[in-house]
Formats: C-alpha cells, structure tokens, sequence
C-alpha cells in the first residue's frame, strides 16, 4: 500500500498591514511575581463574587425558615 502525504495549498496571501498601524497592544512579558500577583487578584476577586453569592443565598434561606415558622405554627 502508497501512503498518501496530503498536499496543502498555502492560503492566499492578505495583503499584511503594516506593523506600525497595527492597533494590537505590544505583548509584555510578565514577571513570574506579577504572574502570582494576578493569580492572588483574581482569586480574591472569585472569592468575594462566591461571598455576594453566599450572602444572597443565606438571605433567601432566612426568609425561607420564617415561612416555614409561620405554616408550623398553624
């Protein structure tokens, strides 16, 4: 048996922009300190979201509970 080796056409070429007009932000390298310092930022951020959640949850629960007084009582 022929093994078949696929032929790729290369895509047509776009006429490239130049890099100086290009709106994209130039990549910066981070540190490994400000890689765990985003890490830390947005897991706060993560913790206080899952906090608002918890809070709304607990509300949601009281009032829950005040109902389920109110129908034990009768």
């Amino acid at each position: 048996m022929a093994t078949r080796k696929a032929v790729f056409a290369p895509p047509a070429a776009a006429p490239a922009a130049p890099a100086t007009t290009s709106t994209r932000k130039q990549w910066i390298k981070k540190t490994p300190v400000q890689v765990v310092l985003d890490q830390i930022a947005k897991q706060q951020e993560k913790v206080d979201d899952l906090r608002a959640d918890l809070t709304r949850e607990e509300r949601g629960l009281a009032k829950l509970q005040k109902a389920k007084a109110v129908l034990e009582a009768d």
